[in-house]
Order: C-alpha cells, then sequence, then structure tokens
C-alpha cells in the first residue's frame, strides 16, 4: 500500500533560489500542457492526461536517483536529481521504499512529501462495524445518520478582524511595491494557520466516523458549480450574487472536499467502503413514512413530517435518508458460512434518532488560499 510522509526542508540560501526557479519552470510547464489541450480543441481532437503524461516521461532525459539518509536524531537529507542533498527535519520513520518525492512550499516554508510503498496490503472490507451516512452543510460541517454533529471554527475573531484590516490595506497598495508584498505576506500567515486548523479537523473528523463503522455513505455533491458565481453576463445578469457569495465563502470555509479526501484516506487504512449517492430530496424526506414533500423541512435544522408528524434535525434527517440511500448492494459482501453482525436495512438503518422534542442545532463536538507551488522528482 502506498502512503505518503511530509517534511520541512531546511534549504541553504542559494538551494531556496533553485526550488522556487524550478517551481516557477513547473507553472509554465503546467500552462504549456494546457495551451496543448487548448490547440487541439481548435484542430477537433482531443488530447488527455494519460498522453500527457506519457509525452512528459519521454521528454525527461535525466533517470531519477533518489535517496535518503539519516544525519541525526532530527535531522535527515535527501538526494534530489538537479538539487543534490537537501537538508530535512525528521519528525517520523519512513517506514518503507520510497517510490518518488515532490518539494512543494507552503507559506514561508519549503517542504518534502515522499511517496512510499509500505509493503502491506490495504485491509479487507469487513462487516463486524456499524454503517453511517453523513450530510455536508454549512450551519455544521458534518452530520451523521447515529445523531453526531461535528463542526468549529476555524479562525478566530481577532484573525478575522486582522485579516480585514489587511485586506483593506492591500487595496489601498500599489501592484509590485513592498509594502503590498509585506501585506500579502500578512495574509498568507493567517489563512496557513487557519487551513492548518481545518486539515486536522477533518482528519479527526474522518477518524471518529471511519473508525466505528464498516460503510460510509456521502451525497455526490457538485462543489465546483455550486460555489460558481450568480453575477451572470451583460446580457443576462444574475440576481441575489451578493447572497450567493456569501454562500459560497461558507461552503469553501468548511472544505467540503478536502474532508471527503480526509475520510477517504482514512477508510483505505482501515478496510472501510465510502459510497456516494445522489443528494436530490434527502433533507425533505422523511426518514419514518418516505413522505417527500418541500413543507417537510420547517427551517435550517427543524424537519417536521407533514404525514406523519415525525420531528428530527434536519441534517440528521439528510445523513439517514443518505445512508437508506447507499444499502444496495451492502448484504453482497457477506461471507459465506460466516455469521456477521451488522445493522438493519430500513430508512432508520442504525436505530437511533435524534430526540423529538429538541429540534435545533444542538452543540458541536470540538476537536482539537491559493495553489502552491510544487514540483515532483
Amino acid at each position: 500500500m502506498l502512503v505518503g510522509r511530509k517534511y520541512r526542508l531546511v534549504l541553504a540560501p542559494e538551494q531556496v533560489a533553485t526550488v522556487e526557479e524550478y517551481a516557477a519552470i513547473c507553472r509554465a510547464v503546467w500552462n504549456v500542457g494546457l495551451e496543448q489541450r487548448r490547440e487541439y480543441r481548435r484542430r477537433g481532437a482531443l488530447i488527455g492526461y494519460a498522453q500527457q503524461t506519457r509525452e512528459m516521461a519521454e521528454a525527461k532525459a535525466d533517470p531519477r536517483h533518489l535517496s535518503v539518509e539519516r544525519t541525526g536524531r532530527k535531522r535527515a537529507r535527501a538526494h534530489l536529481p538537479k538539487l543534490g542533498w537537501v537538508a530535512f527535519r525528521w519528525s517520523r520513520p519512513l517506514g518503507g521504499t520510497l517510490r518518488s518525492a515532490t518539494v512543494s512550499c507552503d507559506g514561508k516554508h519549503w517542504y518534502i512529501s515522499f511517496l512510499v510503498e509500505i509493503g502491506t496490503p490495504a485491509p479487507a472490507i469487513s462487516l463486524e462495524r456499524g454503517r453511517v451516512g453523513v450530510d455536508r452543510g454549512v450551519a455544521v460541517l458534518a452530520a451523521t445518520s447515529d445523531g453526531r454533529f461535528f463542526d468549529r471554527s476555524f479562525i478566530t475573531k481577532g484573525e478575522a478582524a486582522r485579516y480585514r484590516r489587511l485586506q483593506q490595506q492591500h487595496a489601498r497598495t500599489r501592484r509590485g511595491s513592498n509594502r503590498r508584498k509585506a501585506c500579502q505576506a500578512k495574509m498568507r500567515a493567517i489563512m496557513c494557520r487557519v487551513r492548518d486548523r481545518r486539515r486536522d479537523f477533518h482528519a479527526q473528523t474522518a477518524c471518529r466516523i471511519v473508525d466505528r463503522n464498516a460503510l460510509v455513505v456521502l451525497e455526490e455533491l457538485n462543489i465546483k458549480g455550486m460555489t460558481a458565481s450568480a453575477k451572470g453576463t451583460m446580457v443576462r445578469p444574475g440576481t441575489h450574487v451578493r447572497q450567493k457569495a456569501g454562500l459560497n465563502r461558507a461552503i469553501l470555509d468548511k472544505g467540503w472536499h478536502s474532508f471527503e479526501l480526509a475520510v477517504r484516506n482514512r477508510a483505505r487504512h482501515r478496510g472501510v467502503e465510502v459510497r456516494t449517492v445522489d443528494p436530490a430530496y434527502t433533507s425533505v424526506t422523511c426518514p419514518a413514512c418516505g413522505c417527500v414533500h418541500p413543507d417537510n423541512r420547517k427551517s435550517q435544522a427543524s424537519f417536521v413530517c407533514a404525514a406523519c408528524g415525525h420531528r428530527e434535525h434536519a441534517d440528521t434527517v439528510g445523513a439517514k435518508n443518505t445512508l437508506a440511500r447507499g444499502h444496495a448492494g451492502h448484504r453482497a459482501w457477506r461471507p459465506r458460512h460466516q455469521p456477521v453482525c451488522e445493522a438493519p436495512t430500513s430508512v432508520n438503518p442504525q436505530g437511533i434518532s435524534a430526540p423529538a422534542t429538541a429540534v435545533g442545532i444542538p452543540s458541536a463536538q470540538p476537536l482539537g488560499g491559493s495553489p502552491s507551488p510544487s514540483f515532483e522528482t
């Protein structure tokens, strides 16, 4: 099984200049690849990622020579093609055979990521654990079908106020000036802390959800389309542009896609199946009687069925319906002649629901920018 290991580099000044030059070259190569695809389209032909990757491999003339060695208790160095030996902080053992290395920049620090083959197969999928559906939202990041809620704020009030002041200061600076660069560096420092908190929270939440279940069902969300601007065109201008922009910021702040990646990564190590289903009408379908009506959802958090009167938190209802849609084919994993403890495949699969009297947003369970240049060796 392939895993990743990331370390912070300790570069000399001349090495920093070299890696920055390589990062600029990688951006130029990326732009060339985009222009190649546009040229093919203009000719009425198509070129895919696989063909471009083969052409890139053929264009590389130098063989790869990648090696890592320890130089101290907390220090190590790696030999990279064209760059030589670079030092990095030894924060964890590699635990396998090196396959490739990628150097990236995040803020003012450079990092090296190794792709390692640990030599052990991925765990087999088991039904000894339960199943769970997950509903991603704006008010609460993740709500599960068993009544749990996971959410937190990734930026403090002080950081938000300071970032707003820096944005105003940035608008008053001239392009290319030193004051503009200093302002951008301060803004990046704040966003780096926000990204670190978000990434850590996603990883911890994924562990809490995946480790207790054998099947995790997520909504198949078109996040790119959901966060598209509503401003329209000059001929057909959009409506409610400011409201849509606020919704887009809220979705991107929660990091729905990053959370899904964290769940899939954890599931790969724990032998858990992750499925995605169509999210249509999951928030207005009653999990008790199956009634589908827009009036079932009274507010963001309140769900009251117009047919049977079932009351529950709306996000929990969405998670239960998501799990019910992901049940198809789950019993086919049952090992023959082996007893398996599994939950029933009904509309209320876990047999757990939030109290009917308390409909609202419960207290969340606390835990705990722009693309960076990178190049692969």
